[in-house]
């Protein structure tokens, strides 16, 4: 029986192009969402009234788990400003190069998550728990930096009131669904701990409440459900071995 055949790896002029089409778009509707204060504090307080209504943990405990340390402060803000786009791009390069038809798959999901979550910036602008006095949270980033905020910045990329959906959550998810799904060892599943890390960080530097996380968990299973089911595993290498009824092939 025939070896199925590799997935064609994309354009990489072609990719570029799309990559920086969406990447335009992605900055237009962030621009775009962004301005609306007194509607995204309004919408700050329903948020927080509908996690206590249904029992979630209050944001604070979490954020009383590094309070008592600059380092570890210091840390989080670290993690919240320098992981989620790089580890996003390698993460990217790297199925484009090793794993292409995956890539594909992994691109699709990427651009329609985040389509939807743009969607939702501009319906619901919501201002993130750091911002509300009243909720006894603390701007780690202010405090003891780095932050990757001004005042109220209603220019550039940075939208403040863009927190539901958590992106960095959804695209920590992405990350890991994709390792997960082309990695062949029992350790993938540790690759989970990459969402776990950013869910805890975006809820301790108060950037993001429980509820965001959960909108990009439920945008991201229906963005799942809508793209073609992931490819197969491509054939990888194709190894012989020498029998007494002649050549055996069989893949890696």
């Amino acid at each position: 029986m025939n070896s199925p055949r590799p997935y064609p790896r994309p354009k990489v002029i072609g990719e570029l192009v799309l990559i920086t089409i969406l990447y335009g778009v992605y900055r237009l509707g962030r621009l775009l969402a962004n301005g609306n204060v007194t509607e995204a504090f309004a919408n700050s307080v329903r948020v927080w009234d509908w996690e206590r209504t249904v029992r979630l943990p209050d944001e604070a405990a979490v954020q009383a788990l590094i309070l008592h340390s600059d380092a570890l402060q210091k840390a989080a803000n670290v993690f919240y400003t320098s992981v989620h786009f790089p580890a996003t791009i390698v993460f990217l390069v790297w199925m484009f190069l090793h794993h292409p038809g995956h890539y594909v798959w992994v691109r699709r999901t990427l651009t329609l998550l985040t389509g939807a979550a743009l969607l939702l910036h501009l319906a619901f602008p919501l201002a993130p728990p750091r911002m509300i006095a009243d909720f006894g949270l603390i701007d780690t980033g202010r405090l003891v930096g780095p932050s990757p905020y001004g005042e109220v910045d209603t220019e550039g990329l940075a939208n403040q009131f863009a927190a539901m959906p958590s992106l960095h959550v959804g695209w920590a998810l992405v990350v890991a669904i994709g390792l997960i799904t082309v990695a062949r060892t029992p350790w993938r599943w540790l690759w989970l701990t990459h969402p776990a890390l950013t869910l805890f960080v975006v809820v301790a530097t108060a950037n993001h409440y429980w509820l965001d996380a959960i909108a990009a968990t439920a945008l991201l299973t229906t963005a799942l459900l809508l793209i073609r089911p992931r490819p197969h595993p491509g054939p990888g290498r194709i190894r012989q071995r020498i029998t007494s009824t002649g050549v055996e092939r069989r893949t890696a």
